[in-house]
């Protein structure tokens, strides 16, 4: 059994927090590179080469991409041979609190969401998911993301019976909303599972490099698809017309039951921050 203190967690936690806040992802920049020559609307050009030249700044000067530095969600996987000495959620939280407050990221978490609304002062709670797996070593995958592509996301329970066509008309109806989330984005797509799973599937497909092709070839297939449909709404980057509005599609999909059919869109903004360590 191999130990981690909670303390090296936290540590690993506030780096990542910084790098996914100051270095946008390198699928994503080369993306935004290669779409350029397809953007023919002149003031789509000028938003691609601004993200660009945004990006070169925040990496050299570590400012953040976006003055909304997000909610922090955490991804974890946990190796069964690994003991965590210390309490797991407290030193993600430690580890997020000290980034936002030594690196001056915008503090942005309520902790009543309704009533009072009071700021927590430091960006915490994370949201904080963890999958068990085989091993004697921890991955930390940190995703800051912004309120703008979480007011875009949608999630719906469709009709077994259209199968397919329900999915591809709910996904192109949410996609109508990117102009929200700061495009061109990247859309996640969750597919199956149930109500509180369907959500989490999506936002884990954000996880995957633009390069990273569905290993199943019908998903693959329908990513190609909706992806070309979303670039033929003209939303354009930053939403002001063109046709690069997504970089990609993702879909993660999960076993159901016979009488559902749950689907979910989120969406990354052209600031998609993330990055990743293994301990």
């Amino acid at each position: 059994m191999r130990e981690i203190s909670a303390s090296e967690v936290a540590s690993v936690v506030k780096d990542l927090c910084f790098k996914a806040n100051f270095m946008l992802r390198q699928d994503i920049l080369d993306g935004v590179k290669r779409s350029l020559p397809a953007e023919l609307s002149a003031t789509g050009k000028e938003v691609l080469e601004q993200i660009i030249k945004n990006a070169e700044i925040a990496a050299r000067e570590k400012l953040p991409l976006c003055q909304d530095t997000g909610y922090v969600t955490v991804f974890l996987e946990i190796g069964q041979n690994v003991l965590i000495k210390g309490d797991l959620t407290s030193a993600v939280n430690e580890g997020v609190r000290q980034a936002y407050l030594e690196g001056y990221l915008r503090k942005s978490m309520v902790a009543s969401p309704i009533f009072e609304r009071e700021n927590t002062l430091d960006n915490t709670p994370a949201f904080i998911n963890v999958d068990l797996v085989a091993g004697d070593k921890v991955k930390i995958i940190v995703m800051p993301k912004g309120g703008g592509t979480e007011n875009a996301s949608q999630l719906r329970m469709l009709p077994v019976s259209e199968g397919v066509d329900a999915v591809k008309k709910f996904v192109l109806e949410a996609a109508e909303n990117a102009a929200k989330s700061c495009p061109p984005v990247l859309v996640g797509i969750g597919i199956g599972g149930s109500f509180d799973k369907v959500g989490l599937l999506a936002k884990k497909a954000l996880l995957r490099p633009l390069s990273d092709k569905n290993p199943k070839p019908k998903l693959a297939s329908l990513e190609e698809e909706i992806l070309a449909e979303i670039n033929k709404l003209g939303i354009g980057p930053a939403g002001l017309g063109g046709r690069v509005t997504a970089l990609g599609v993702k879909i993660e999909t999960a076993p159901t039951h016979i009488a559902c059919l749950p689907a979910a869109v989120t969406f990354n903004c052209c600031a998609a921050r993330q990055a990743e360590a293994i301990i």
